[in-house]
Parts: C-alpha cells; structure tokens; sequence
C-alpha cells in the first residue's frame, strides 16, 4: 500500500563549474516554462521512486549531473523515498507556488524554490537547472514532503 510518508528529504549536488556554457546561457523562462520544467522533474521522479528505475530521470538531467551520477547512484540517493513509497504525483493537479522569484544566479543556474498545497502532505521543492543539450536540465534537487 503507497501513503504519504512524512519525510524531510534533502540530496543532490548542484553540479555548476564554470563553462563555456556561460556563453550560451538561456533566457529566464516563462512562468509557463517554469512550471513544466517543475512539474516534468518532479513527476519523472515521482514515477522513478514507483517503479524503482531510474533511467528515464537519468536521461533528463543534465550532462554533469548524469555524468556524477548513474541510475545506481540516484537510486541511492533517492532511497528514503523508494522505501517510504513516497507519492507525489498529486503535483500535477495543483499550481506551483513559489516561495521565492525564479532567478539566474551568478553561476548561470536557474533557481526555482516552491511548493504544492497537496493534501494530506505538502510538497516543498528547490531546484536548480543548467543549460545543457540547449535546454533547462536539471543540476540539483531538494524535495521536502511534509
């Protein structure tokens, strides 16, 4: 049986070392845009922790974070959530409300900082992308399900 398990979840590196891609650095996207990459991170995520495979959130992420970090390696990260049967995919059906203003910090990186009013347990997140392959990629992650 899946529930909503009362976790403070904090992972991931933020893998940001100055770049050439700095050049090319991407725009502030749209809250539009904003809310999909939020929304496409978190339910591929969500989706990972569920089936236990996490070779598609692999594939989206950017390239040195996928390079730090294999499928084996974000399951190990991602454990907590995997034996707590975390379910968040309520996400979708709700806004995104940020907690702070989307921002390019000075190393190139989008920020994002929000959360979902889901029910029974809020979903708190602060993300971090990076353009890679041309597009936000993700770089880091915290997700906090309380």
């Amino acid at each position: 049986m899946r529930y909503w398990a009362r976790l403070r979840w904090a992972a991931v590196a933020l893998l940001v070392a100055a770049s050439p891609t700095r050049a090319h650095a991407l725009d502030l996207p749209s809250p539009f845009v904003q809310e999909v990459l939020i929304k496409s991170i978190l339910v591929t995520l969500n989706d990972a922790v569920a089936s236990d495979n996490f070779t598609v959130l692999h594939a989206k992420i950017s390239k040195p974070f996928r390079d730090q970090f294999p499928p084996e390696k974000l399951r190990a990260v991602f454990k907590d959530l995997i034996e707590k049967h975390a379910v968040f995919d309520a996400i979708v059906a709700n806004p995104v409300i940020p907690d702070e203003d989307a921002k390019i910090d000075d190393k190139g990186v989008l920020r994002l900082k929000g959360h979902f009013d889901t029910t029974p347990k809020k979903v708190k997140y602060q993300l971090g992308f990076i353009p890679s392959d041309g597009q936000w990629k993700l770089s880091g992650i915290t997700i906090d399900i309380e």
